[in-house]
């Protein structure tokens, strides 16, 4: 079989895609993609012609090979046998996807990607610490999720080694605050990666890199992949079909995933969604969201179904749904080092997709406005020892039923839950947000925060304020103090606090921004709580 073979049936959307793709070959677009043209979104340069470096890296990282694998034999020669990669967002989501993708092929890698108290707690328990390295991944060094976890797992290495520095890798930017950090506590390895490029187009540098040579994975192969790929017209096709259907409102980008290939929709959905949403545009993409009839479905939808071997059952409801009338794409892999592929295919598919929507994809312009207030949360709380209460709702189905009768055709539900991720957890909010959607006929997303502050807190505050916004916030079973400094038993803060501090801070910004916005508090009873709202 062929790498990565393309099928689509468009429907009534065939000759939007066809004179989409006449004009990108009538203005070559693609070709001056690959020149750094950075007319090709905007006249001025500023963000894009220092974004560009991921077109390169299948070429770029050919010399980092070697000394990559040669660290990861030094990790594999010092005993240690786990993971635990410190990161959010850009920094984590290529990881985690080889870490699930790519499980028990290397060291076991397990991503922290939170500041819930409990699911801290979890990880900590869940490695030996005497075995477990630990990667510090930012590309800005400044991080406060990723920052507050190093604090936390330092000192408790501290307390049983005498060089805990070996037990810690920095990945970051040359020049960042971590790299500094990094040489004053004495780590075992500084990767300092190409600052021309975008954390969200970051898989194949090291950040992603590092990781997957940690968990087994053939890193020359995957990067082969990604060069054979580099040129290939399906991805000008998908970019187009992403770009052309969303004007004509198909703009929730459903991915459909194969089970093995399950870690791969959550890394497109931050990719696609913080390179879309912004200036009133926006593509959504729905991950994880299990298919169902044609009559749930609204007519703003574009389904992909990624996989190795087709599955029965799965082909014929998306062929129900073309005959219903929605466009869908299906991507065939051979295995999975054909994500080195994909991963290229995406990428540039979403630059010639903002190409089409007219909008700058390398910039986040609408990230830090919840970061201001959630630091302007942490402020009042060292001033006053307390956070402002924010507004939560009554926790019940009439109430969160009352909130989304003000849903139209076209909009989205998005459950943002700042609980722990548990399988319970996850179970409920797949129930709660499948409820939804059959009862609503609209699209559904659901992301743990702080986790999806980092992927599509973009696009719900910059694109056209379609979105309701469903937030929960929990109870800790256990709080965790932050150190204030690692190596130092001084604590002027918990993880419980960071987390609701962002919290509120979110659900500031999203009101700030005009959107729709509720918050039910569920206590230390997560599942529970969201069972109860499903009446």
């Amino acid at each position: 079989m062929e790498a990565n073979q393309f099928l689509t049936e468009l429907n009534e959307y065939g000759t939007a895609v066809a004179d989409a793709l006449a004009q990108l070959e009538k203005d070559n677009i693609v070709a001056r993609i690959w020149q750094h043209d950075h007319t090709v979104w905007r006249p001025d340069p500023a963000e894009i012609s220092n974004r560009l470096g991921w077109l390169h890296l299948p070429q770029t990282m050919l010399a980092e090979i070697e000394p990559i694998n040669a660290f990861a034999a030094t990790v594999h020669a010092a005993g240690f046998t786990h993971v635990l990669l410190l990161g959010m967002g850009g920094s984590s989501l290529a990881p985690e996807l080889f870490a699930k993708t790519f499980d028990g092929r290397g060291l076991q890698l397990s991503v922290v990607d939170t500041t819930d108290p409990d699911a801290i707690l979890a990880l900590r328990q869940s490695v030996p610490l005497e075995k477990t390295l630990f990667i510090v991944a930012t590309k800005s060094g400044g991080t406060v999720e990723t920052l507050s976890a190093f604090k936390y797992f330092y000192n408790l290495v501290n307390e049983d080694t005498t060089e805990p520095g070996r037990h810690f890798v920095a990945i970051t930017d040359p020049g960042s605050s971590l790299q500094k950090l990094a040489a004053r506590y004495n780590f075992r390895a500084i990767f300092l990666s190409d600052p021309d490029i975008g954390g969200r187009y970051s898989a194949l540098s090291h950040f992603g890199l590092v990781p997957a040579a940690l968990a087994g994975v053939d890193i020359a192969q995957l990067l082969a992949r990604a060069a054979a790929a580099a040129h290939a017209p399906e991805a000008m096709q998908l970019g187009a079909i992403m770009g052309a259907l969303a004007l004509h409102g198909r703009d929730k980008l459903t991915l459909i995933t194969a089970p093995e290939l399950s870690s791969f929709g959550d890394w497109v959905e931050q990719l696609v969604a913080e390179s879309t949403g912004k200036e009133g545009q926006g593509i959504l993409p729905v991950v994880g969201e299990p298919l169902g009839k044609a009559g749930v479905y609204g007519s703003d939808r574009l389904f992909v179904y990624l996989h190795l071997v087709p599955d029965q059952a799965i082909t014929a409801q998306l062929a129900a749904l073309e005959q219903a009338g929605h466009p869908v794409v299906q991507i065939r892999l051979r295995d999975v080092v054909d994500l080195g592929a994909q991963f290229m295919w995406w990428e540039l598919a979403t630059a010639v997709a903002g190409h089409i929507l007219k909008i700058q994809p390398f910039d986040q312009p609408n990230v830090e406005s919840a970061k201001v207030l959630a630091r302007q949360m942490v402020a009042a709380y060292h001033e006053t020892g307390q956070l402002p209460p924010g507004e939560v709702a009554e926790l019940d189905a009439a109430t969160l039923h009352h909130f989304l009768s003000q849903a139209q055709p076209g909009d989205y539900v998005a459950l943002q839950a700042f609980v722990p991720p548990t399988p319970a957890a996850d179970a409920a909010l797949q129930t709660l947000r499948l409820s939804i959607r059959d009862r609503y006929r609209v699209a559904t997303t659901a992301g743990y925060g702080p986790r999806f502050l980092h992927s599509t807190g973009q696009l719900h505050k910059g694109d056209r304020g379609n979105g309701l916004f469903v937030q929960f916030t929990a109870e800790p079973v256990q709080d965790v103090p932050i150190p204030d400094e690692a190596g130092s038993p001084d604590a002027n803060m918990t993880f419980g606090v960071l987390i609701k501090a962002q919290a509120l801070g979110d659900g500031e910004a999203l009101l700030a921004a005009g959107r729709r916005f509720i918050r039910f508090h569920l206590g230390t009873a997560v599942a529970a709580g969201l069972g109860g709202l499903m009446g």
